[in-house]
């Protein structure tokens, strides 16, 4: 089975064990068009190639994970997208949650979502509890305090943050999330693999920073300039269009290096490479170069 068929089987799953006659209806369809079409799902496809390389004996724990740090991100979009930060009217192409359903289910949606993945989690770790007691702090970690999602959001709120802080809060802490859950879902400790994570969050996250200020809103889907907009910390920003590529290219290929060994890791290797080839557009590299 393909990774989009085990990822999207997984997000259908866990959807629609919640969305019953007795769901607000509004609700449930808001949850729905927040997941549905995705992105490129990038966080659960390293979570199960992660875990693929580490043997993967227990698929559907492994879907459970990936599908939870998906629907976590899904639900930090719903929230990222509120008038009261980024105010962004398009997200994957299509009217933000907030524009086609109203400010008060967004909001509704978003906390939903963060629910739903642990409710998903827990029943996908249902005849594997002693791997659902490695996941939960990883992916409850990923979205708190001191350093998950929440707290990369509220950096913004505040009057001093180190670009690095919050590029880690704010991005990496999914990424770390995902690489970390996917060892654990197959049952390997899951330290080793933190450090893969957070090269690639940071990658992601500067690939995002260019991408917002040399990018085409067209293809991207959602606004551009909204660094400055909102006066955001920015790599881009911050190093210069040229030294934010150079970065990228450091971070790609410190997270290569970064790698456990395992069964799969070269396999591991060349799917890293390739989403790292996915982040900019030819286009955009070459200007810079």
């Amino acid at each position: 089975m393909s990774d989009t068929i085990r990822i999207e089987q997984a997000l259908s799953d866990i959807l629609g064990s919640v969305q019953t006659e007795d769901a607000p209806p509004r609700l449930a369809a808001a949850l729905r068009y927040a997941v549905f079409p995705g992105g490129a799902r990038i966080r659960p496809r390293l979570c199960l190639a992660v875990a693929r390389a580490c043997g993967d004996d227990r698929p559907a724990v492994t879907d459970s994970a990936a599908a939870a740090i998906e629907l976590l991100h899904c639900a930090s979009l719903v929230h990222d997208d509120l008038p009261c930060f980024d105010d962004a009217p398009m997200r994957r192409g299509k009217p933000s949650v907030h524009k086609a359903y109203g400010e008060r289910l967004a909001v509704l949606g978003g906390d939903a979502l963060i629910v739903l993945a642990f409710q998903g989690l827990a029943a996908g770790c249902a005849d594997a509890p002693a791997r659902l007691g490695r996941l939960l702090p990883i992916v409850s970690r990923s979205v708190g305090l001191p350093s998950g999602i929440a707290a990369g959001q509220a950096w913004e709120c505040e009057p001093f943050v180190d670009l690095s802080v919050y590029q880690r809060a704010k991005t990496s802490a999914l990424f770390a999330a995902a690489t970390e859950a996917g060892a654990a879902a197959a049952g390997v400790a899951p330290e080793p693999w933190r450090l893969l994570g957070d090269r690639l969050g940071e990658a992601f996250q500067i690939a995002d920073d260019i991408l917002d200020v040399a990018g085409d809103a067209a293809k991207l889907g959602k606004p551009v300039g909204q660094d400055a907009a909102h006066a955001r910390p920015s790599g881009a920003a911050q190093l210069g269009l040229e030294g934010a590529i150079r970065r990228l290219g450091v971070l790609v290929d410190g997270a290569v290096a970064s790698i456990p060994d395992c069964p799969g890791a070269e396999v591991l290797r060349a799917h890293v490479l390739q989403v790292a080839a996915n982040l900019l557009p030819a286009e955009i590299a070459e200007q810079a170069a």
